[in-house]
């Protein structure tokens, strides 16, 4: 298992989490995404290393922007 926490900025609101949530969740191996709307902190958890260019590509298709990752 495998953990990695982003900074994604323009989310305000709960929709805003939730597009994030559903379109991160979608890349081939991830098994969990937490959103803290406040900091702007997304930690995915996955069965195997995700490449940070797939989670910076599905939270850009969210319409946000990943500013630093792990």
């Amino acid at each position: 298992m495998s953990t990695a926490t982003y900074t994604v900025t323009g989310m305000t609101c709960e929709h805003c989490v939730a597009s994030v949530t559903e379109e991160v969740g979608e890349i081939a191996g991830v098994t969990g995404v937490a959103v803290d709307l406040p900091t702007g902190a997304v930690t995915v958890t996955s069965d195997g290393d995700v490449s940070p260019d797939a989670v910076r590509a599905a939270v850009s298709e969210a319409g946000y922007e990943v500013t630093s990752g792990v």
